[in-house]
This record gives structure tokens, sequence and C-alpha cells, in this order.
């Protein structure tokens, strides 16, 4: 009997065993719902390949980058294994032409609905890890994630101060980092800024550098280093 997935199976960089597994990966909820004779959809497998594609992340950050930090390394896991990129990554082997939908499902987009897809995607990782264990998701992951780490960049973003400080003071005091230029010197082909970055009132670093967004990484950097410690903005001093 033909394969119907040989396609996508070549762009996975995995084979299934068993391609009622893959096929269970990509069965919506509002298919089985119309189909009394189905008897899987893609819930289960999606929340076991969010563990399983969570876990063989975690190991590959923490081989490859062994001077992150653990709260770095959880940022970068979780921007690699949110929504968006898997969304991305479905797309770019076309799993939503694959996706097995409900009549109301598929007339309203859900071909190309990032939540369709990125669900699917879990679930073929978890079909995977039910297929062939560790090492299919893995062949998954260095087939199709692996190349997408490296173009998107998402290791220089996780290693962005001003994305951090962000984050931080947002998590920690609902408030966002103000950036001012505080001077700006020397001739127009060799500009220095220096920049300071404020929570609320309060002055938390300061930074120099050849333009505006090098002071403010610099000034982010030296507000990281303070900032951390601490678990209460003081009032500014007059």
């Amino acid at each position: 009997m033909k394969n119907p997935y040989k396609k996508l199976e070549k762009q996975l960089g995995y084979s299934f065993r068993k391609k009622k597994r893959l096929r269970n990966a990509l069965t919506h909820r509002s298919y089985r719902f119309e189909r009394q004779a189905e008897d899987a959809d893609n819930q289960r497998l999606e929340y076991l390949g969010d563990a399983a594609l969570g876990f063989v992340t975690a190991a590959y950050l923490f081989k490859k980058y062994p001077a992150l930090r653990e709260g770095d390394l959880t940022k970068l896991r979780s921007r690699i294994t949110s929504g968006k990129p898997l969304a991305d990554i479905a797309q770019r082997c076309d799993l939503g032409e694959y996706l097995l939908l409900g009549r109301g499902e598929a007339q309203s987009g859900g071909h190309a609905r990032p939540s369709n897809l990125t669900d699917a995607m879990e679930a073929v990782i978890g079909a995977a890890y039910v297929d062939g264990n560790t090492k299919a998701v893995e062949r998954i992951f260095k087939k199709l994630i692996v190349p997408y780490m490296e173009e998107v960049d998402l290791i220089e973003d996780a290693d962005n101060p001003k994305g951090q400080l962000q984050e931080l003071a947002q998590g920690r005091w609902k408030t966002t980092p103000r950036y001012r230029v505080i001077s700006e010197e020397g001739p127009s082909h060799k500009r220095e800024y220096t920049v300071d970055v404020r929570l609320q009132d309060y002055i938390v670093g300061t930074g120099a550098g050849p333009n505006k967004r090098e002071a403010q990484m610099a000034a982010a950097k030296a507000a990281l280093e303070i900032v951390e410690a601490m678990t209460e903005l003081p009032e500014e001093e007059e």
C-alpha cells in the first residue's frame, strides 16, 4: 500500500514504523468528533510530545552552551519550544496539508491556524517517541529544530541584556525599563554615547557605546548585575 506520508517523513527526518501513530498525531479532535469510527486524536500525543521535546531541547542546550546559567537555559528552552517557533517549523514542512480536520475547522482556515500547527507538531514528536523512543525525537530535532534555531538566532536573543532586564523588571515590579541618552561626545565619525536606564524613577545602570543601541545594551548589562539581587526598588535619591 502506498505511503501517504512519505514526503512528510522525509522532511521530518524520521520514518515511522507504524504509520497509524503518525496519522493519530495529525488527527484534530474536530475530525474525530465528526467520525465515530475514529478511535484517537492528537491531544494525548501532544502532551507527550511537549515533554519529550522539552527534555531533548534541554539536553542539547546543556551540552552546547556550558557557559549559560540555569535561568538562561530555561528561558532559551522556552523560546524554542513555544507556540510560534513550533508553528513556523510546522509550516516549513507543510504539516498543515496533512491535518485531518472536521468540516467546520477546515472551512475556517484550520489547516493554517498556528495553534493547530503547534499542537500537531508536538503530537508528531510525541508519536515519534512512542514509535522510536528518544532517538526518534532527536532525529526530528536535529533535522528541523536545530537549523531553525541557527537561522533565527534564538541564542543571540537569549543573551540580549535588554530583553533579560525587561523580562525581569516586568515580572518582578510590573514596570518597563526606560533608557535616556545623557551625553554624546566625539567627532561625527567616532561618536560615543552614554546612556542610563531607569526602573520607575531609580537609575539602575549606565553604559557607553559607539551608537545608542550598544550604549543601551551596556547599560542593561550593568543594571542586571544590580537588579538581580534586588527585591524592591528604592526611592530616587534627592
